[in-house]
């Protein structure tokens, strides 16, 4: 399925846009996760403009493809790619962390519409997506499951566990995608603890593997549809982003894995933001 150069500048908009709301809510919260949420802004950007088959004003649809963020902590990047489909007011993304809110530093099910598990411990959204895909398959239904997750998060054992039962059971209606940023919060993932050769990984483990630009809104569309036609196995497309993207000063460190902009960063981060804005309207990104 070709998609138009209009609507991938639409939605590279989209992108910007949710890039800023996650600096305005972080700064708002005073605490939060920086470099993941702006790394992935693009990947879900194309999910909930694009790809996904759901509906905000009726996020309990029984039709709807089901969205799991493993890694919880990026959700700044989810909250505001939801308010801006209209799953709730863009002005509760100020309410980010703080007391009461339904936008906690990690999604709760309880809490928000639309939202499909409660995350926290790293490693589990992919038992879990298989869990969703599995069942999906048993009760006939044909929604897809979608599991982001980090690269860091492979350090888990569970990870692979799960990844071998998606492909005992053959789930196709079954896509992870992974951030692969190659940073988590101690440093660089290949010096914490190596993943490479990780798409290979991967194929071993039984699945389909497709590799992109995670900041290339074409690539990830196309990523998504093609998972759609591998009919007997699950796929995983390794999105390649930039931690931090966007901003200078936190592109590829992993120091901003866990920290907020103070004032002045943000003030510096929202104005680059609003340049590359620009280039994008004008067609020179």
């Amino acid at each position: 399925m070709q998609i138009h150069e209009n609507k991938i500048k639409k939605l590279e908009l989209v992108a910007n846009s949710i890039r800023q709301d996650i600096i305005t809510m972080l700064l708002e919260a005073g605490s939060g996760h920086s470099a993941g949420p702006l790394g992935m802004a693009d990947v879900f950007t194309s999910l909930y403009f694009h790809t996904l088959h759901h509906n905000p004003k009726k996020p309990d649809w029984p039709g709807r493809d089901r969205v799991i963020l493993s890694n919880g902590h990026i959700c700044p990047v989810r909250y505001a790619a939801m308010a801006r489909a209209g799953y709730f007011p863009l002005k509760e993304l100020l309410t980010l962390r703080k007391l009461g809110s339904r936008l906690q530093g990690h999604p709760e099910l309880s809490k928000l519409p639309g939202v499909e598990t409660t995350s926290g411990p790293l490693g589990q959204g992919l038992a879990i997506a298989v869990g969703m895909a599995l069942a999906a398959r048993m009760d006939k239904k044909s929604y897809r499951v979608y599991a982001l997750l980090s690269d860091g998060e492979h350090d888990e054992g569970e990870t692979w566990e799960a990844a071998m039962s998606g492909a005992k059971y053959r789930l196709n209606n079954l896509t992870a995608i992974v951030d692969r940023n190659n940073i988590q919060i101690d440093g660089p993932t290949e010096h914490v603890m190596p993943l490479e050769p990780f798409a290979d990984k991967y194929r071993a483990f039984g699945w389909h593997v497709v590799e992109i630009n995670g900041h290339d809104i074409r690539e990830i569309v196309g990523a998504c549809e093609e998972a759609k036609t591998v009919h007997e196995k699950p796929t995983v497309i390794i999105a390649h982003t930039i931690p931090g993207r966007g901003v200078s000063f936190m592109e590829n460190d992993y120091k901003w894995h866990g920290n907020p902009p103070n004032a002045e960063q943000a003030k510096v981060a929202l104005r680059e933001l609003q340049t590359i804005r620009k280039k994008i309207t004008r067609g020179n990104k």
